[in-house]
């Protein structure tokens, strides 16, 4: 009775101190840190006019939110609600259980200032992470049978993860087979129609959910086609774009526009746009009749080492991996200028949580490589952990979604990584919490486990340093 007062009075002063921080963070980013891009969304939340630039799932569920109150506070709300709700659950389940270090491991995990200050950007990412999170915390609380309202809550929130990002699958598929019944996947065939049925469900979501707010085709795949092209005529030498004859020498002309470490040169919005540029493209694939992702797909199999020179390269800078300076700032420190007049107003927890964030990007919990290499030692120790059924699929839904943005990004901006951070950062501390109770695996599998960390630390650090 007494241990029972005891974790639940931590408990309490746990929730107490993430609840400061979060009035904190609430105080600091009212209200709510807009992104160039959620600015486009909330224009046509505003307007109703979707197109699929952006999710248009997030702009339908603004564009619901506008009779509540009009601009990004209410989407503020949604992103925060669930990120404290989540950590809250898990400190309140890992207290309950008696695992009081665990307890305070959660709650400690909950304050870093990267995710606080990402969680205040009104973002896909950080909507996606915060779903995902949400869904995590239900399967680690519910035992591993019964509870089908909790298991169908979560496996809802996943399906709506997947709506908010295209390469989404990678992060939300392990966390749902998770959360299937254990005799729907006890035989090798069972779990292989799962997998099928809940990647085809995960894949469908985006499309289905276009389709649904009536949502009209922007050419965002476009992006990719050209920054693809871009990187192999660059690393090529030989142009891989389409016949265009208001460029005269392609390859000159690239070799200004290309950068490795983002697509907005060939972007319509940037000051100088690229003769080469999404425009400009648009144009001769509509008037050749050709299809974008045909010609890509043969440029990739006629210059195969210049297309993984070029995904290579940009995803060392994705990855923060062998780099020497900032990439760009990891966080934003104010919404852009905007037709409404939203702006944060100067504060001093403003300064001090993105001072932290800024601060803890130029560490190992600002590289994304360092969160997936901690993922591959995770996978090599947990099979032999209790909790396995919750480290294999957090730590395989960040490293794998990590692992996407290797063939399928066009910029490097930090938030892309959040929800491999989050998910691996629970595995981690579940993990640990496990070891510290006893469970430890055997020294040849743990050395294992710790080089892909150390080889990547080191790396990482002598790097920078030369």
């Amino acid at each position: 009775m007494h241990r029972w007062l005891s974790d639940r009075r931590l408990a309490a002063v746990l929730l107490l101190a993430m609840a400061l921080v979060c009035a904190g963070q609430v105080y600091a980013y009212a209200p709510g840190l807009m992104t160039w891009d959620s600015i486009r969304q909330y224009g046509q939340a505003l307007s109703g006019d979707f197109d699929d630039w952006h999710p248009p799932a997030m702009e339908w569920l603004w564009r619901q939110l506008l009779p509540i109150a009009h601009g990004p506070a209410p989407m503020l709300a949604i992103q925060l609600a669930l990120y404290w709700a989540a950590f809250a659950g898990l400190v309140v389940w890992a207290a309950r259980a008696g695992r009081r270090r665990l307890a305070i491991a959660f709650a400690i995990a909950s304050l870093l200032p990267l995710p606080v200050v990402l969680m205040a950007e009104i973002i896909k990412d950080s909507l996606m992470a915060a779903l995902l999170l949400a869904a995590s915390a239900i399967l680690v609380a519910i035992p591993t049978r019964g509870r089908p309202v909790a298991r169908v809550i979560a496996l809802a929130l996943i399906v709506c993860a997947a709506t908010l990002r295209f390469n989404a699958l990678p992060a939300c598929l392990p966390l749902a087979i998770a959360l299937l019944p254990a005799p729907w996947r006890a035989t090798r065939v069972r779990f292989g129609a799962a997998l099928l049925i809940c990647a085809a469900v995960i894949a469908a979501a985006l499309p289905l959910a276009n389709r649904a707010v009536g949502a009209k085709p922007s050419g965002v795949g476009l992006s990719l086609v050209i920054f693809d092209l871009g990187g192999i005529t660059r690393f090529s030498g030989v142009d891989a774009f389409p016949a265009d004859d208001d460029v005269d020498d392609p390859v000159a002309v690239n070799r200004h526009c290309y950068k490795p470490e983002r697509w907005d040169s060939y972007s319509w919005w940037v000051a100088d746009p690229c003769p080469l540029g999404f425009d400009a493209m648009d144009d001769v694939f509509k008037q050749s009749g050709e299809s974008p992702y045909r010609h890509w797909l043969g440029a990739v199999l006629t210059h195969p080492v210049a297309y993984a020179e070029h995904r290579l390269t940009h995803f060392n800078i994705n990855i923060r991996f062998l780099v020497h300076d900032e990439v760009e700032r990891p966080v934003m420190g104010q919404i852009p200028p905007n037709d409404w007049g939203f702006r944060l107003t100067p504060n001093p927890l403003l300064t001090w949580f993105d001072r932290g964030a800024r601060w803890s990007a130029h560490t190992p919990l600002g590289w994304p490589v360092w969160w997936m290499a901690l993922a591959v030692g995770l996978l090599v120790v947990a099979p032999g952990l209790p909790s396995r059924r919750l480290v294999i699929p957090m730590a395989l839904s960040g490293l794998l979604y990590g692992l996407g943005y290797l063939p399928a990004s066009v910029a490097c901006e930090l938030r892309y990584h959040l929800w491999t951070m989050l998910a691996v950062l629970i595995a981690t501390l579940i993990a640990g919490a496990d070891m510290a109770y006893g469970a430890w695996p055997s020294r040849n599998r743990l050395l294992f486990a710790a080089a892909p960390l150390a080889f990547v630390t080191i790396l990482c650090v002598v790097w920078r340093l030369t």
